[in-house]
């Protein structure tokens, strides 16, 4: 039986999910990201507007033991940023969410979805 999770994520990559753009969504690896299994569906609801809210299916699961390793894995067009932001693209860009201290800790997933 597949899972069922719920996490906030704010407007932006929200939409860019909805629209496709961003099929990566990048997490801490913490217990409750640990919980999540391939198959298992996740409801994002609008950190701005708590009705706007999309499910996902998991489709796959990228775990790394950081950032730094998880930029130079994945395709960052898929994690949610486009050919005018990705020349800048950094993985210190997830300090803004994630300090360093809890990324060694937990390690961080890249969570391959797509809509429902």
């Amino acid at each position: 039986m597949a899972g069922y999770h719920s996490m906030r994520i704010t407007s932006l990559p929200l939409k860019m999910i909805r629209e496709g753009k961003k099929t990566i969504e990048l997490r801490l690896y913490d217990e409750k990201r640990k919980a999540i299994s391939i198959g298992d569906t996740i409801s994002f609801c609008n950190t701005e507007d708590k009705n706007d809210t999309l499910n996902v299916r998991v489709e796959d699961l990228h775990v790394f033991a950081s950032f730094e390793e998880l930029y130079q894995k994945l395709p960052l067009l898929e994690c949610g940023y486009t050919e005018e932001d990705i020349d800048n693209a950094s993985p210190d860009d997830m300090e803004e969410y994630y300090p360093k201290e809890k990324q060694a800790r937990y390690g961080v997933v890249g969570i391959k979805v797509s809509l429902i």
